[in-house]
């Protein structure tokens, strides 16, 4: 895993993690706006990613289908299209 996708699979985990965290569910504007910030992080980390961007991997970006992509990212089969 490179740097680009070592990033953006920490983002992913911190947003997996965010979603678990009943305590930030408790003032639902500033969960809201935590969302809103770390999937803004996540936008800006997918423009990093080396090109050609595995298919596989983009197809569960685009559809943020962000569970799928960390599962993609840490199975380490980037070059296996």
């Amino acid at each position: 895993m490179n740097l680009a996708e070592a990033n953006l699979a920490a983002a992913l985990r911190e947003r997996r993690a965010l979603i678990a965290d009943e305590t930030s569910r408790q003032d639902p504007e500033r969960h809201l706006e935590r969302l809103a910030a770390i999937s803004e992080k996540i936008f800006a980390l997918e423009r990093t990613l080396p090109r050609p961007v595995n298919s596989r991997l983009a197809h569960y970006l685009a559809r943020c289908s962000y569970d799928k992509a960390l599962e993609t990212l840490e199975a380490g089969s980037l070059g296996e299209d």
